[in-house]
């Protein structure tokens, strides 16, 4: 027999060493030149270099490569095949490693404990439970159950795929507990919405010895986000300072702390723990800026913002979608449009979820044009993409058009969701096309994949009653196989008020003070009905039980783009340097009005509590009479003919207010766009796309 000579054998142990060394550093570039060595020296067949190659492409995220070394192998064996299928599940293509685990199945390779734990991985990101238990029916007859590591994968798997129950019975029965199985049990509470129960085994694991690690601590700082238990939090902070865990180093434990203070309404310490760290990654950023966002400091976000875009941190699809939503919730175009203008840079910026997100926002700021042009020039759409549209359209009243993008999707061969039913439903509701409401809830119900939830059954609720037929609507809901919750209830008092049904509206609303007595909205909706009807006692005694009672409504407010700065109003607001203006042409139209129109206030809409004049005054500092009248300042009465102005407001549009802006659009001819809590509202010579019904 002939021997390799010792320094055949020496060099490619060395070659392996560095191959090892590239992966275990991310340098592609030098592993790239050790491959080009491999094959120089005649080992480009060799096992051992050829799983080490593999392993080397997968961590530093060349799939393709490493499949291409995996192809041209004349024997593979079972770390051949595992870790092709580990570089697939790591590179976020866990569908692929399940691909690979069944062809493997028809060679004569048997599978480890490290193949099986890989896909039941895999199985449990894709949430595909049926695969996953499958594979654990193969661990069991081939003895590899009782595994540590294939047992973490179980309990991980049936977490992540909803069955917590499942997840507990195998941790429960596994013979070895380690660390990574406290970890899985943890997370997979956390993640499924048993946060108490994650921090009690959290305590049970230190009871039993067992020393957290970072990935203990960030699932624990997730469960006190979620109950909003900043006792819980700041205690973990503090073990981890004194136990002197690196924080500033341990980047996802850090970013993790960021999520925490920031959910629990504590910027400064986010901003301090933010502060301290030595590498920040894509999460920490993302926490703090859309804390900030989400606490209105926007010119705080977009400057974080600036700086990641700045700190050569890889900005992920993410960061731009959340950042979107946060532009979008506030109409603010002009920034939504420079993250567009960013996003189109860079490799993230290609993700359809992105792209939703830009669409969304366009339409959320009025500007259908721009969103139908986007959604036309995308490469790929999902359910999302359509249903981001069908949304949109609906908001603006145009039903016609979202039923349309409803067909056509499904032309497209994109299956609609319980969303997309929602969408066109609302859209239907909104534009009063009854008949097609009742086709696709029809559709709907009749679908075995689907199941109606309550808001598709308010939506029909909302097309019946504005279509006048108050008790088909009531006895709808009193039949449905779902709960009514308050907000289907609301959505029937609503269309009472419309309909003048002051018996029906008492009934409703004895239900809706029963089921939520504390809810200010409820005792406004009931004292509105009877102030239309004329019942002012009723009315009066309603209020006067809101004060009793001690409930505050959440606070009216709207706000407009003026030369690209957002001005925000609330409801007699007189902060704004130009208030004396305001009140000045708000005064000037108002008086055109009663001449042209014969306008005359909705005193139903003032405080009963004040004299008439002052109702008047009441009624004119409405926040979204305030930003108009900010509007009309700035563009001057003379020169706002054939113009669009926008408003947004946080609540719905009030009934004086929608009278209001209707009459204006005619005496100005001016087109006011406005979005209000529940759709757009386009006022266009005295008419509103409503169809006054909202």
């Amino acid at each position: 027999m002939n021997r390799v000579p010792f320094s055949v054998l020496s060099e490619r142990q060395r070659l392996a060493d560095l191959l090892r060394y590239c992966s275990k550093n991310l340098l592609l570039g030098n592993g790239v030149q050790v491959h080009g060595a491999v094959l120089k020296m005649g080992f480009g067949l060799d096992l051992m270099l050829s799983n080490d190659l593999i392993g080397m492409y997968s961590k530093c995220g060349q799939m393709n490569n490493a499949r291409v070394v995996f192809n041209k192998m004349p024997d593979r064996n079972v770390v051949s095949w595992t870790s092709l299928m580990c570089g697939f599940l790591q590179n976020g293509n866990a569908k692929a490693s399940l691909s690979l685990f069944s062809q493997m199945g028809s060679s004569s390779v048997k599978p480890n404990e490290f193949t099986f734990s890989t896909n039941i991985k895999a199985s449990g990101v894709l949430s595909c439970i049926e695969t996953g238990t499958q594979i654990q029916g193969m661990c069991v007859k081939t003895g590899f159950e009782r595994n540590p590591v294939v047992g973490n994968s179980v309990v991980d798997m049936y977490s992540k795929c909803g069955r917590i129950d499942e997840a507990e019975r195998m941790f429960s029965t596994m013979h070895v507990i380690n660390l990574i199985t406290w970890n899985a049990m943890i997370s997979g509470y956390t993640q499924a919405g048993y946060s108490e129960k994650g921090l009690l085994l959290f305590r049970k694991m230190q009871e039993h010895g067992e020393i957290p690690d970072e990935f203990t601590f960030t699932s624990t700082l997730k469960a006190c986000s979620t109950l909003g238990s900043s006792w819980g939090g700041t205690q973990i902070h503090g073990f981890l300072i004194t136990s002197g865990f690196p924080c500033s180093v341990k980047s996802t434990v850090a970013g993790a702390l960021v999520d925490f203070y920031v959910k629990c309404g504590c910027l400064l310490e986010a901003r301090r723990v933010f502060d301290q760290i030595e590498q920040k990654n894509v999460i920490c950023w993302s926490a703090l800026i859309l804390g900030y966002a989400q606490d209105e400091n926007l010119a705080e976000a977009m400057d974080l913002f600036n700086k990641l875009r700045e700190s050569g941190v890889q900005v992920d699809g993410f960061v731009l979608s959340s950042m979107m939503g946060v532009f979008a919730d506030f109409a603010l175009v002009e920034q939504g449009k420079q993250i567009q203008a960013y996003a189109i840079k860079i490799p993230s910026g290609l993700d359809i979820s992105v792209s939703n997100s830009i669409v969304d926002m366009y339409l959320k700021c009025g500007l259908i044009n721009e969103a139908e042009k986007l959604f036309s020039e995308m490469p790929a759409r999902n359910v999302v993409s359509w249903t981001v549209m069908i949304t949109g359209y609906g908001k603006h009243g145009l039903g016609k058009e979202a039923v349309g993008f409803f067909n056509k999707m499904q032309l497209d061969n994109i299956e609609p969701d319980e969303v997309t039913h929602l969408a066109v439903l609302t859209a239907c509701s909104h534009s009063g096309l009854i008949t097609e409401s009742q086709e696709y809830f029809s559709r709907l119900c009749q679908d075995p994949r689907m199941r109606p939830r309550v808001e598709h059954y308010s939506c029909m609720v909302d097309s019946l009653g504005r279509a006048g037929r108050l008790q088909e609507a009531k006895n709808l809901i009193e039949n449905m196989p779902v709960k009514p919750n308050i907000g289907i209830w609301q959505t029937l008092l609503s269309a009472c008020r419309v309909h003048g049904d002051l018996e029906m509206g008492r009934e409703v609303g004895e239900i809706l003070l029963r089921m939520d007595g504390d809810n200010p909205v409820n005792y406004v909706m009931m004292s509105n009905i009877h102030a239309d009807a004329g019942y002012w006692d009723e009315c009066e005694r309603l209020r006067r039980m809101v004060k009793t009672k001690g409930l505050k409504k959440v606070a009216g407010r709207s706000w407009v783009e003026v030369d690209k700065e957002v001005h925000f109003f609330y409801g007699g607001d007189d902060t704004h340097p130009l208030t004396d203006k305001i009140h000045e042409v708000l005064k000037e139209v108002e008086r055109r009005m009663k001449e042209e129109l014969g306008y005359v206030y909705g005193m139903k809409f003032a405080l009963c509590d004040v004299e008439e004049e002052s109702k008047e005054e009441s009624l004119r500092v409405h926040s979204e009479k305030l930003a108009i009248g900010l509007a009309l300042v700035c563009g001057g009465l003379e020169e706002q003919e054939r113009k669009v102005i926008r408003v947004f407001k946080n609540l719905r549009v009030c009934g004086d207010c929608h009278e209001f802006i209707k009459g204006l659009s005619k005496i100005l001819k001016v087109v006011f766009v406005v979005r209000d809590a529940t759709r757009f509202h386009k006022f266009e010579n005295g008419l509103c796309s409503c169809g006054d019904y909202w």
